[in-house]
């Protein structure tokens, strides 16, 4: 057990160090300052672009309207580190902590609709999320005992939470 901990810590570690040097490339090719910061979260690796000023305009650029523009270099830093490993790569990627406050924004809204779940005792249906955030909703609603089910296709996909064995209508969410 201790050496199979052992082996995914060290490709974890790999992970981020691969990941690290492919966005340097890509800073320096931007022009862009940041500094790297690599780490192991919840069995995943993460690496953040950080910078002590805040960050220029142009960092804050990569990010791009809700994230979009982050969520696609983080899919080109998962290919270029699967390219160089051969295993698929589920490594999270943040640019000036975007990630982290949009978590905690998701958990909010996660933990608001919980409320109303237990005062009311019906489903609540969140608006359409992308994976990220309905792994940030489900993680909430398992940690408050209720239940959560992913509903929906393609961009429509939404978190419906509810109580344990609980079969009433579902209450739609703004």
């Amino acid at each position: 057990m201790t050496e199979e901990i052992t082996d995914l810590r060290a490709a974890l570690d790999e992970e981020g160090d691969i990941a690290a040097d492919y966005l340097e490339e890509l800073l320096d090719i931007a022009d862009v300052d940041g500094d790297i910061e690599i780490a192991i979260e919840a069995d995943r690796a993460a690496v953040g672009i950080v910078s002590d000023d805040g960050g220029d305009r142009r960092l804050k650029r990569l990010i791009g309207k809700h994230g979009d523009t982050l969520d696609a270099i983080q899919e080109l830093t998962r290919l270029a580190v699967q390219q160089q490993t051969g295993e698929r790569s589920r490594l999270m990627l943040d640019i000036l902590g975007y990630r982290d406050r949009h978590r905690k924004e998701i958990a909010a809204i996660a933990r608001d609709a919980i409320e109303r779940v237990e005062e009311s005792g019906e489903a609540v249906a969140l608006k359409p999320m992308n994976p990220f955030e309905r792994k940030v909703v489900h993680d909430v609603v398992a940690d408050a005992g209720l239940l959560s089910d992913s509903s929906g296709i393609g961009s429509a996909r939404h978190v419906v939470i509810s109580l344990p064995d609980d079969d009433e209508e579902i209450e739609d969410d703004e």
